[in-house]
């Protein structure tokens, strides 16, 4: 009976050695994935920084200013007066009591329609 009793500890002993050792090399995997999707993120930020960087020289308003009138007859651009502005005052807005109606609806759901 003592002999059945080793022999099943030994067992388990090495059941749960083949466990942890598992656990182990999934836990090591996780954490060079989780590395290397920080050098990643690392990367886009920077690759983020460096296009609103161009983004911000690219539109520097003497450039833009410059571009304009190079390109002045080419792309019959004309200059912005003050009266092509308008006012809040002039926006006309939808009334509420108007009804919505749905006759010309495109479903844009990522589900599937059901019948």
């Amino acid at each position: 009976m003592r002999m059945v009793v080793f022999v099943l500890a030994a067992g388990m002993v090495i059941g749960l050695s083949v466990w942890a050792y598992q656990e182990n090399y999934r836990t090591q995997a996780m954490i060079g994935e989780t590395e290397r999707l920080q050098r990643e993120i690392g990367e886009a930020r920077a690759r983020l920084a460096v296009l609103k960087a161009e983004w911000a020289y690219l539109n520097r308003p003497d450039r833009l200013r410059d571009l304009t009138e190079i390109n002045y007859n080419d792309m019959q651009l004309l200059p912005l007066r003050p009266d092509q502005f308008g006012r809040i005052e002039q926006v006309a807005f939808p009334s509420n009591d108007a009804p919505i109606t749905f006759e010309n609806a495109v479903e844009v759901s990522s589900e599937e329609a059901k019948p």
